[in-house]
């Protein structure tokens, strides 16, 4: 009798060694969950970081960044275009998503801050030093992002109508599909100066910033951020979106030159 006890226990005992082995392995093997982020290209760079820090610490979760111009992903999202979290470089093209039940409205948060700046090559010897100085003898291309779809354009035409130079500027200016694109024309010296934001020229060894927009001479920079209506992974989603606002994540992005519009 006591052996036939002995048998039966070791048998359950089996069991559920084998069960909770076949838990863990299904825990541990599961397919990740992949998050889609659509954001500015200002973003790119610290949002590598990012990632890889994510990702470390959530081995379920994988992450899959697209970045362009906040215009033309805005347009992505409204075409259908995968997506579950969208973070734009101003509010123009959020609200817009939103008002078309594009975005969950519930979720939408100003998440960082910017500064627009006029750079030049490092090596310019045109002596700029104000916005106003755009239209010096010398100064024949100015980059700009396009005005419509990239925020950065539309804050450098804010800034130079403030100024009352818009059109002057606008017979000199080249525009780029995103800010990056401005950047690397300025580095290459295609272009005589640019408008990027600080964060962008502080990714390059290859330009100056000579200027800041004057206080009060633009929109207030904003990158807010909010989940897709249609996603399949909200939860996650969520829990990524709370991630960019810890201060593990501020300190990233200030050593970015960001600042944490919270």
């Amino acid at each position: 009798m006591k052996k036939k006890v002995i048998a039966i226990t070791m048998t359950l005992c089996l069991s559920a060694f084998v069960f909770g082995c076949s838990s863990a392995t299904e825990e541990t093997t599961a397919e990740p969950k992949t998050i889609t982020v659509l954001a500015a290209a200002s973003l790119t760079d610290v949002m590598g970081e990012l990632e890889a820090s994510y990702e470390a610490n959530h081995p379920n979760i994988d992450l899959v960044f697209s970045f362009a111009g906040s215009g033309a992903l805005q347009t992505q999202i409204e075409e259908g275009a995968p997506a579950d979290i969208f973070i734009s470089a101003a509010n123009k093209q959020m609200d817009a998503l939103n008002e078309e039940g594009l975005i969950d409205s519930g979720s939408i948060r100003e998440l960082l801050l910017n500064t627009v700046v006029l750079i030049v090559p490092n090596n310019s010897e045109l002596g700029l030093t104000s916005f106003e100085d755009v239209l010096n003898d010398g100064v024949n291309m100015i980059g700009l992002g396009e005005i419509e779809s990239v925020p950065a354009g539309k804050y450098a035409q804010q800034v130079f109508e403030s100024l009352g130079i818009w059109e002057e500027v606008e017979a000199r200016a080249n525009f780029g599909t995103d800010v990056r694109t401005v950047l690397s024309w300025v580095e290459m010296g295609e272009v005589d100066c640019g408008v990027v934001y600080a964060t962008d020229a502080f990714t390059s060894d290859q330009v100056t910033i000579v200027a800041e927009a004057p206080e009060g001479s633009c929109d207030r920079v904003v990158y807010p951020a909010g989940i897709v209506g249609d996603t399949e992974v909200r939860d996650e989603a969520e829990e990524f979106l709370q991630y960019l606002e810890s201060d593990e994540a501020a300190a990233v992005f200030e050593s970015y030159g960001f600042t944490m519009a919270g």
